[in-house]
C-alpha cells in the first residue's frame, strides 16, 4: 500500500472514531527505518500512553532504538518517546492540556535543548523557577516538534523524499481487538 492512501486510511480511523476498527501502517524500511503510523502509537494518548511506553522499551532491546511521536498537524500538538537498549530516555508532551507535564521522563534531548537556547531560555531549566512568559513560549515552540525531533533522531515522514533509500513493502495492519 502507498504512503499517501495509508495515511488516508489511519486519518479517517483517528477522525471518524471508526468502533473496533483502528489501523496502522507499516512503512517498507527507509533509510534503515521501519515507521508504524496511526493513534495506537501515540506516546500521550491516555488510553494507551503506558503501552506505548512498554512497546518502546521492549522494541529498543531488540533495535537498539524505538520512538514514538504524535503529531497534530492541525494545531494539535506533538509528543514524542525515545527508548534506547530497553529504557525510555525522554518522554515529552505539549498538546495544551493541563496535564500534560505528568507524562514528562527523563532528560530535555540535545535538540530540545539548542531549541531553547535559540529563543533565548535556559536550556536546563526546573519547571517550578521558570516563568511563566518562558513556559509559554515553550510550549508554543514545542506543539510543532515532534516532526523536528524525529528527524534529528533518525527520519521523519515529513522529510521523505523519493531519493530516500527504501526496501520492502508498506502495509494497512490492525490493531489488536478490543485496544483503541
Amino acid at each position: 500500500m502507498s504512503f499517501s492512501h495509508a495515511e488516508e486510511a489511519v486519518d479517517e480511523d483517528s477522525h471518524c472514531g471508526a468502533e473496533g476498527l483502528r489501523r496502522v501502517y507499516v512503512s517498507p524500511a527507509l533509510d534503515g527505518w521501519t515507521l508504524v503510523i496511526g493513534r495506537w502509537c501515540d506516546p500521550c494518548g491516555r488510553e494507551r500512553s503506558d503501552a506505548v511506553l512498554r512497546m518502546c522499551e521492549e522494541l529498543s532491546v531488540r533495535y537498539g532504538t524505538a520512538q514514538a511521536y504524535y503529531y497534530g498537524a492541525q494545531g494539535d500538538g506533538s509528543a514524542w518517546l525515545v527508548a534506547e537498549q530497553g529504557a525510555v530516555v525522554r518522554r515529552y508532551c505539549e498538546t495544551g492540556a493541563g496535564d500534560d507535564h505528568y507524562l514528562t521522563l527523563g532528560e530535555p534531548l540535545p535538540y530540545e535543548r539548542s531549541r531553547r537556547e535559540a529563543l533565548g531560555l535556559a536550556t536546563s531549566w526546573d519547571a517550578a523557577t521558570e516563568t511563566e512568559e518562558d513556559e509559554e513560549t515553550w510550549a508554543l515552540e514545542t506543539m510543532d516538534m515532534a516532526p523536528e525531533i524525529a528527524a534529528a533522531l533518525g527520519t521523519s515522514p515529513r522529510t521523505l523524499t523519493a531519493q530516500t533509500p527504501m526496501s520492502g513493502t508498506g502495509v494497512l495492519a490492525r490493531t489488536p481487538p478490543g485496544k483503541p
